[in-house]
């Protein structure tokens, strides 16, 4: 396993030469300059990573983190703990909404342990328990800092592997029963806003829960008191260990140089850490769609992207990323095979000033 802080210091922006000839070809296309819109700017970000004018994202894979956390006995969710053992161990049963999203992106899953309560006995499972849940972030610190950079170190390794298998697609998804409250906290932490514009009712919550989920995230953060300056010190004390992985999925992926989906709330969340530790991460990052999660515009905003779908979904898993896999294949399509102006026997438009 690389150390974190050796991958961070070559971590290198995209390729901006290449980025212009992919503007060039797209400039010749059979259409109004720059009228496929985010499309346009989705081929050239993927040229941008992968260091070739035609990019491939045939070989694609969603990452789910899973674990648990020990904020859940506070009342946060309507689930219990053990529902996150459950759902990863239906993960491999292909019965899950990841399951059938994935399967239709012609998408492979990698469903990684790395902090569940529960003993999974399931080889389809990578077994990287960092430890059996979080600690409590109402009452102290959900880890250490170094369980979380070992956390971190477990993403990273993870793309590593799957660059070595030829992925060049990656998304992001997570289970863990209280991760929205984790993730809140997170963002409430970076955000210049009261702390109930980012708390939602995560899998479904009473009116007197939700004000009680409120409470508890404000109440970690007075705690705990995070030092935003410093992003493994905010991901160790409110943080959890689904999240820390993630945030070296995103870190992997530039190291090894893979585009990256968000999926929602919870993976942006892991994003956010991701950048904070090295703002070049962000140059490799694709958002997917707009949680229905509040906190998902204030998060949004931070991250300063915008999700090119907006379905209202809060299902988590990597189900969003999914399906702007869907979008990424239809952006490359229309770059390899849509004819140039030459091939139109169209003259080719000019640009306006």
């Amino acid at each position: 396993m690389v150390a974190l802080e050796e991958i961070a210091a070559v971590i290198t922006p995209l390729y901006i030469d290449i980025m212009g000839q992919v503007k060039k070809r797209l400039d010749s296309l059979t259409k109004p300059i720059g009228s496929l819109g985010r499309l346009e700017d989705i081929v050239m970000q993927l040229a941008g990573i992968s260091g070739e004018v035609f990019p491939k994202v045939d070989k694609k894979n969603v990452i789910i983190m899973c674990a648990d956390n020990g904020v859940v006995e506070e009342g946060v969710s309507s689930c219990p703990k053990s529902v996150t053992a459950e759902v990863t161990r239906n993960f491999t049963r292909g019965i899950t909404g990841i399951n059938i999203f994935a399967r239709h992106a012609n998408s492979d899953i990698t469903i990684v342990d790395i902090g569940v309560d529960a003993e999974i006995e399931c080889q389809q499972v990578l077994n990287r328990k960092i430890r059996w849940g979080t600690g409590n972030i109402a009452k102290g610190p959900a880890m250490s800092k170094s369980e979380a950079i070992k956390a971190i170190e477990t993403g990273i390794d993870i793309v590593s592997a799957l660059k070595k298998k030829g992925v060049n697609l990656l998304g992001t998804g997570e289970m863990g029963i209280g991760n929205t409250t984790t993730a809140s906290a997170i963002v409430a932490t970076y955000a210049d806003c009261p702390v109930d514009k980012v708390v939602g009712k995560g899998a479904g919550l009473t009116k007197e829960a939700y004000h009680n989920k409120i409470a508890i995230v404000k109440k970690a953060i007075e705690v705990n008191q995070p030092d935003k300056k410093d992003p493994i010190d905010v991901l160790s004390k409110v943080g959890g260990l689904d999240i820390a992985g993630l945030a070296g999925c995103f870190i992997g992926a530039a190291y090894n140089r893979i585009p990256i989906l968000i999926d929602g709330f919870i993976s942006g969340s892991a994003a956010l850490i991701a950048c904070k530790i090295h703002p070049l991460v962000k140059e490799y990052i694709i958002p997917s769609h707009g949680s229905a999660e509040p906190g998902t515009e204030v998060l949004m905003s931070l991250l300063e992207m915008e999700p090119m779908l907006n379905l209202k979904m809060r299902l988590g898993e990597g189900t969003g990323a999914a399906l702007a896999f869907h979008i990424i294949d239809a952006a490359v399509a229309a770059y390899n095979q849509m004819g140039t102006f030459q091939d139109a026997n169209i003259e080719q438009y000019e640009p306006l000033e």
